[in-house]
């Protein structure tokens, strides 16, 4: 038995990929995992905003930029991972988008594009990477994979973003799914679901004065989450603390969910 605080967090010497890793949440979780000495492999569409982010993570941290609905882009990834490790000790599918219209006007690509990069892609990630996940995980200490949903699958949203909430509870379904079916492989599989953070998908609204006040209201916390607050509860999935919790889905939204 050991319950020192230093052992049960610690994560020096593991390999992480994290998908959209160059803004946002992805780079939130990203910094944390290379601050606690995870060589960390960041996805993105941009290959500027890839390489510009990996720079200031350091030189734990590689760009791979890739468009990772696609076959190409996903077998870019898992080459450059598998040119210089054997194992992958966390996969962090992070990648996402949003489309927002109204009902009558919500359009078919809203739902193709927005399935595609949150649902679909994630799950051939996954898929392409099994055989390094596989090679990590062990009995005591398994390799993990956190799935990124958001509290628009957990409720409502105020907003008309049809398929992204779909698109988010059905990450969340998928990932108990998937933590049921690798289980047996020293896998686990569990799901967050963030409140409102910084990132481009909110800045529509943080940016400005009048309607941050009015998201932070909103929060029972009454604040945006920082990166502190995703970034721990990912090193907690991906320690010796998170080694028996799989297919969970944890909410990191100030009480939202509570509402």
């Amino acid at each position: 038995m050991n319950l020192r605080i230093a052992d049960l967090f610690k994560l020096d010497g593991k390999v992480a990929v994290v998908t959209g890793g160059s803004r946002g949440i992805g780079y939130m979780i990203a910094s944390g995992l290379v601050a606690n000495g995870v060589k960390v492999f960041i996805t993105s569409r941009k290959a500027d905003a890839c390489d510009a982010a990996a720079l200031e993570l350091g030189e734990l941290c590689t760009s791979v930029p890739a468009d990772l609905t696609t076959a190409d882009g996903i077998e870019t990834v898992r080459s450059a991972v598998s040119a210089e490790h054997d194992a992958l000790h966390i996969l962090v599918n992070n990648a996402g988008a949003t489309w927002g219209a109204p009902i009558d006007e919500f359009p078919e690509i809203g739902f193709d594009k927005i399935l595609d990069i949150n649902v679909k892609a994630p799950f051939m990630v996954t898929q392409a990477f099994l055989p390094l996940l596989r090679a990590a995980g062990d009995h005591v200490d398994p390799a993990r994979i956190v799935m990124v949903g958001s509290i628009d699958g957990l409720r409502v949203s105020p907003m008309p973003t049809f398929s992204y909430s779909a698109s988010k509870a059905g990450i969340h379904h998928m990932g108990r799914q998937m933590a049921h079916a690798l289980v047996g492989d020293h896998i686990t599989v569990n799901c967050i679901a963030p409140g409102p953070f910084e990132s481009d998908m909110m800045a529509f609204a943080l940016n400005d004065e009048a309607m941050r006040a009015a998201v932070e209201a909103e929060v029972p916390r009454k604040r945006i989450g920082t990166p502190e607050d995703v970034a721990g509860t990912v090193i907690y999935l991906a320690s010796r603390a998170g080694a028996y919790i799989t297919g969970t889905v944890i909410a990191i939204d100030g009480g939202m969910a509570t509402k």
